[in-house]
């Protein structure tokens, strides 16, 4: 059997990271069978669909890597199909009109909840004489498409994720609406769970892979692959993803679209590396960096929990950071020019590029995301910086005053600056002052760029020399030690 399985996400928002990590799991299920991962839209929803985000989706999966073999296709392009299932479906005496009003329905389940009963539809149309059908249509109500379950069923299935899994017949509210229709002749809107069933019958889908708060939906659904004469595909349930007090992660946790995550900066690879973890975990649990084509040689659908997963900032950031810290520095480099061009930095990609490299290679050991390398590249983009709390007080003390000035009389005689001749002077500067190297070190730093932490001091150095601006700021620091 040929592995075939789909990701079918609704444009009706962004592309979720639940909806993204779904379709990371499909992606390595297909390639580890060598199967086929195929991308279907379910734009059936008119009103909440929109183009826009069609195109989010289609660029997020793209941006994450999940290439598919086969689509998009697109629900809305394929009605006569679903038409056809449910003209079938009433052939066959499965399906039915049913006439009841909303008032009806609310009061029918008011009822139910008074006697203590759960919700659902009493199937109290399924057997309307062709005289009731045609009493309803001339009172001008508009009628539904139910499908017929029967209380008496039980559905069960293995499930990939959950073992097995039951459900009894009486436990799906009563005949199910397939489709809204204007009339008894008119087949009308399809709604999801026919449509999903027909597409995965047509596209000879062999597993489904989804988000567990779909397992309500897969009885129903089993009952129409058996009424339209179709063969069952295996279902597999994957946890949710939850925030960190246990709740299904959503918008009011902050950010969970996949465009947000790539504006925060993290790169694709790695917040799919991640995904991957979110409720699966390789035989090696010690492995945790891996590329896509490395997590499918080894993923196992088996191996995904039942448990829901713990989103957690803490382990993406390190798992970014990682790919950061191991990225080549010209491929690093262009993807943070873009980004300090819009913070409005001013730089030429041409004449600065071993500068910006150089200064690239600085900052690298210290990114978690990409973003970082903004703010802490101020300092190299603009003349003026600003003097923190603990600058100040650094170049306050007198042993600052001292320190800044040996190392600014040492820079006149100096031929050239680069990392040895730096080196020297710091060392001359201890050696005639009789104090620690720190004390010298910390003086340079905030004069240099108004901090007392921050990367490799010899390196900002001459990074700074070499756009003209280091000495400048070292007579403005020894200027600001002589200030009461």
């Amino acid at each position: 059997m040929t592995v075939r399985v789909r990701i079918a996400p609704s444009p009706t928002g962004n592309l979720h990271i639940g909806t993204a990590r779904t379709a990371v799991f499909n992606w390595l299920f297909a390639r580890h069978h060598q199967g086929q991962f195929i991308l279907r839209v379910e734009d059936t929803d008119l009103e909440r669909s929109q183009p826009q985000y069609t195109q989010n989706i289609i660029d997020g999966l793209t941006w994450l890597g999940l290439t598919w073999d086969e689509g998009p296709f697109f629900q809305s392009e394929r009605m006569d199909l679903y038409g056809q299932a449910v003209k079938t479906l009433l052939e066959r005496g499965l399906a039915y009109h049913c006439y009841c009003t909303p008032a009806e329905l609310d009061a029918m389940r008011d009822a139910q909840k008074a006697r203590g009963e759960a919700p659902r539809y009493d199937n109290r149309h399924r057997n309307l004489t062709p005289e009731e059908k045609a009493a309803f249509e001339a009172e001008g109500r508009k009628p539904v498409i139910r499908f017929k379950i029967e209380d008496s069923r039980e559905i069960s299935w293995q499930d990939l994720v959950r073992d097995r899994v039951t459900w009894q017949g009486r436990d799906l509210g009563g005949d199910m609406v397939i489709a809204r229709a204007a009339s008894s002749t008119d087949i009308g809107q399809p709604l999801y769970n026919l449509v999903v069933v027909v597409d995965d019958i047509d596209m000879q889908i062999s597993h489904v892979i989804r988000g567990e708060d779909h397992i309500g939906n897969t009885p129903k659904q089993i009952l129409l692959y058996e009424a339209l004469g179709a063969a069952v595909p295996e279902f597999g349930h994957t946890p949710l993803i939850l925030n960190q007090t246990g709740q299904k992660l959503s918008k009011r946790d902050g950010v969970t679209s996949i465009s947000d995550f790539q504006d925060m900066g993290f790169l694709a690879p790695a917040l799919v590396n991640y995904m991957t973890l979110l409720g699966w975990s390789p035989v090696d649990a010690a492995q945790e960096l891996f590329s896509l084509a490395e997590a499918a040689q080894v993923f196992e659908i088996g191996r995904v929990t039942k448990a829901g997963a713990k989103f957690d900032w803490d382990k993406l950031d390190w798992v970014n950071s990682q790919y950061l810290h191991t990225m080549p520095i010209p491929e690093l480099t262009d993807r943070l020019i873009p980004l300090w061009k819009a913070a409005g930095y001013t730089l030429d990609t041409q004449t600065d590029r071993p500068w910006l490299e150089q200064l690239t290679t600085l900052l690298a050991p210290s990114l978690t995301r990409l973003k970082d390398a903004v703010e802490q590249a101020q300092v190299f983009f603009t003349p003026e910086r600003p003097f923190g709390e603990e600058a100040q007080a650094q170049l306050h003390q007198d042993s600052a005053s001292a320190a800044l000035a040996t190392v600014l009389e040492g820079l006149e005689s100096l031929p050239e600056l680069n990392a040895e001749s730096a080196k020297t002077l710091i060392n001359q500067g201890v050696k005639q002052l009789g104090v620690k190297k720190g004390v010298v070190m910390r003086s340079l730093r905030a004069a240099l760029t108004g901090e007392v932490h921050g990367p490799d001091l010899i390196e900002t150095w001459l990074l700074l020399h070499q756009r003209g601006w280091a000495t400048p700021r070292l007579e403005q620091g020894r200027s600001l030690t002589t200030q009461p």
